[in-house]
């Protein structure tokens, strides 16, 4: 047990070091502040509608729904932003900067330094989506004087559906010594993600016709529909909170396969960046 302790105490000081310096980047600190604009801003968004609207106005489900539809919507741009930003900048700014020279210059070994970075992005990635999930809650709560607790889920569902995210992007800086690369990349995983199920959709067409051609194409876009993670999934709960109470039951059944599949592609990710930055010559 004392090894193991001694074993983490090196990636656990890295990871607390990342989340230093990355919370200190202008650019991710002005993500989060216009993200919490965009959300504090929600409820005054309702209170012009309803001045121009009227002596009618929209109705309160229509204002809380409004609420939750532009809250929803700022959390998952710019926390994606950010989640895709920080993963994409860790290692290519100190390898740019000289400073894993010195890092791997110490008694640490590569898997320590990476598992350290890893998990200094979670934290940055957690400490920012609870920020925009605290301002979030307070909005619904004010709106409807209820406690929102299925929030709670979305948080927790969304932040599995950055971490695939988050760990496939940082699987390609691994790869680059510049932040652009990466970033472009995380975006392409993010939009590639969401597309996934029309995939699905291209086989099932390419399976009725007698084409050679078509055929092969739709095995093709079956097997990347199995292989690339379906972060459409991971919108479900979100959507049950855009137009469910706020304390109606949640879809228990299906938080823990999104967890599990999260998990399995973080793994992946985690595993495909560790071979990538052991074979590359630092």
């Amino acid at each position: 047990m004392t090894n193991l302790l001694t074993y983490l105490r090196g990636p656990w000081a890295i990871a607390v070091y990342t989340w230093r310096e990355g919370m200190r980047k202008k650019t991710l600190v002005g993500f989060l502040i216009l993200s919490l604009l965009v959300i504090f801003g929600s409820n005054f968004v309702t209170a012009f509608l309803y001045e121009s609207g009227g002596s009618e106005g929209p109705t309160s489900d229509v204002d809380t729904k409004l609420i939750k539809d532009i809250c929803i919507t700022a959390i998952a741009i710019f926390g994606i932003l950010i989640t895709i930003f920080i993963s994409a900048s860790v290692v290519p700014t100190e390898v740019e900067n000289k400073v894993i020279y010195t890092v791997l210059s110490k008694p640490v070994r590569r898997f320590q330094y990476l598992f350290g970075k890893f998990v200094g992005v979670q934290l940055i990635v957690l400490l920012n989506l609870c920020l925009m999930g605290i301002l979030f809650f307070f909005a619904l709560y004010f709106k409807e004087r209820v406690w929102p607790t299925l929030l709670l889920w979305s948080l927790l569902v969304t932040y599995f559906e950055f971490l695939i995210v988050s760990a496939f992007t940082f699987a390609v800086s691994c790869t680059a010594s510049s932040s652009v690369l990466p970033t472009i990349a995380g975006l392409f995983i993010y939009i590639t993600g969401y597309l996934c199920e029309y995939l699905k959709d291209t086989a099932e067409r390419a399976g009725q016709t007698t084409q050679v051609l078509d055929a092969l194409i739709g095995k093709i876009a079956y097997g990347l529909y199995f292989v690339l993670p379906n972060l459409k999934a991971f919108s479900r709960i979100e959507k049950q909170i855009v137009y469910a109470q706020p304390n109606d039951p949640v879809q228990a059944e299906l938080i823990p396969q999104l967890i599990l599949l999260s998990l399995v592609y973080c793994f992946a990710g985690y595993i495909l960046a560790y071979w990538i930055f052991r074979r590359r010559e630092l």
